[in-house]
């Protein structure tokens, strides 16, 4: 007998179909085939001895089971749950009426228990788009799928419980999964640092609204103790929240990555990544063995922060790997036998020392020789920095000044100007792919930011006593549009230029 079972692999972060055939007939052994990895063959001896526990024989005949489409690599452990439901439904030991009409995946475990695997909600996802009455899938997975509310989301423990849904027998809607938005709004409000708390660096402070108002990457040069990391974490706390498409695509890449939160329902919040200076070009831009290739950080912060502490210590290849993902904001990920595409829509925020011992620019401090410090800031130089629209340099606030400080300005009065500005640009791109202003292309900049003709003579003298690249050029004309924006007027005047300029802080020094 003939059976076929929906099933599903990841390719980024999106889901294809995997069809899962299994046939009993007149023969011996048990044949794995369709381009299956060792993790899936392996899947056989695990499969039998889980259903045996559970109560269910294993047929004294051949039995080939096919991972159909055969010139697509099958990986992982996930395929255990449709190949068991296939024997059980091929050999006639269970009548399952509604095995067509679910996705199934699931890893099994020796005693029939079912175990949690990667990309829940792109499975959930293709189901629906399949028309397809819902997925079954581990109970520790299916919570990410749960918004999918068109479609049936059924989170297992063990076998017996997927061949309770398939049989349609009984009520099993006390194994659906539901969205606690409740739950959810309430841990997502964590502690954030206060721009209100945050003494001085008002010029760094203005920088971090502007990058959250349009969505800008940032770098920001200062000693030790100036508060870049402090500001840093304080961005998060002005930056809007996530819209739905942002939300669904983020929640993509964790659930992909096997990262997705055990909670119900898709990630809200903004990630914050802050990996350390140490980290490998593959945690960083992402990388894996054959097909099995999963997200780095760029991607991972998608529609969030990607904070990089200590920037001019990490390696030169990272550090130029940067450039597509900030320019395209995308990463491909290319291998002998596969090329997979992952989103990388975030904000860098770079920090570092201006020198080896940190201290260059207070003072006497520094101990540096001239060629120490420009070799040091050396990495910074160059098409790294002309991806970068802001760039501040931060010193230490005096002693003086820190007792009895007054508070400044709180994240939530930011917040509120940030969130006016990014309703603008909402309103400017409703008809772009883009949503922010640092995303604009060239053309995109002559349709949505035209200069007048003060603001066209101020860039140009900028542009001369500078000698700025071009890519500079566009990216002041962003960020003065942001600066616009903040302001919630409709024409870039020729302060917002000079403003938007200010923040060339490397270009200037010449490093």
């Amino acid at each position: 007998m003939l059976t076929h079972i929906h099933g599903a692999k990841c390719i980024g972060i999106d889901a294809v179909d995997v069809t899962v055939e299994v046939d009993i007939d007149k023969g011996i052994g048990i044949h794995l085939v369709g381009l299956a990895d060792i993790a899936v063959k392996e899947s056989l001896l695990r499969t039998i001895t889980a259903l045996e526990s559970v109560g269910y024989r294993i047929p004294g005949k051949k039995i080939v089971i096919n991972l159909a489409p055969a010139d697509l690599r099958k990986n992982g452990s996930g395929y255990d749950l449709p190949i068991a439901i296939g024997i059980i439904a091929a050999s006639g030991q269970e009548n399952l009426p509604a095995l067509g009409q679910f996705i199934i995946m699931g890893e099994l475990g020796l005693d029939g228990s079912v175990r949690a695997v990667n990309g829940a909600l792109p499975i959930a996802e293709l189901a629906q788009k399949k028309g397809l009455t819902g997925v079954i899938l581990p109970a520790v997975s299916a919570g990410e799928a749960a918004e999918f509310t068109q479609i049936g989301v059924y989170g297992v423990s063990s076998l017996p419980e997927v061949i309770e849904v398939l049989k349609q027998e009984h009520n099993c809607s006390h194994l659906l999964v539901h969205s606690d938005l409740e739950d959810r709004s309430k841990d997502d409000e964590d502690e954030f640092v206060d721009f209100a708390d945050i003494i001085g660096q008002e010029c760094a402070k203005r920088g971090m609204e502007i990058a959250a108002g349009g969505g800008h990457n940032i770098a920001m040069i200062g000693a030790p103790g100036s508060g870049k990391t402090s500001i840093a974490k304080a961005l998060a706390g002005i930056l809007p929240p996530m819209s739905l498409k942002e939300s669904m695509t983020t929640s993509k890449i964790y659930s992909v990555a096997g990262k997705g939160s055990h909670r119900a329902g898709l990630i809200r919040r903004r990630p914050f990544r802050a990996p350390h200076y140490s980290a490998s070009l593959a945690a960083i831009i992402g990388g894996g063995n054959g097909d099995n290739i999963l997200p780095g950080e760029v991607s991972l912060a998608d529609g969030g922060v990607l904070f990089l502490d200590e920037f001019a210590q990490m390696p030169r290849s990272v550090i130029e790997a940067l450039r597509c993902p900030i320019e395209d904001r995308k990463v491909t990920i290319s291998r002998l036998k596969s090329k997979v595409e992952f989103p990388a829509s975030f904000m860098l925020v770079a920090a570092s020392n201006p020198c080896p011992c940190g201290y260059y620019g207070e003072g006497d401090k520094c101990t540096c020789t001239p060629s120490q410090r420009l070799n040091y800031l050396g990495k910074l130089s160059g098409p790294i920095m002309d991806r970068i629209d802001l760039q501040v340099w931060m010193h230490q606030v005096p002693s003086d000044q820190i007792i009895g400080a007054r508070k400044g300005e709180s994240s939530e009065v930011i917040a509120q100007r940030v969130a006016t500005a990014r309703e603008i640009q909402a309103k400017r791109f409703k008809d772009e792919k883009i949503s922010t202003n640092a995303e604009m292309n060239g053309r995109q900049i002559k349709q949505y930011a035209p200069l007048g003709y003060a603001s066209q003579q101020a860039l140009e003298r900028i542009m001369s006593r500078e000698q700025l690249s071009m890519r500079a050029y566009y990216r002041i004309i962003k960020t003065a549009r942001t600066i616009a924006d903040l302001a919630a007027l409709p024409d870039i005047l020729p302060e917002h230029i000079i403003e938007a300029a200010s923040f060339r802080l490397l270009d200037k020094q010449g490093i």
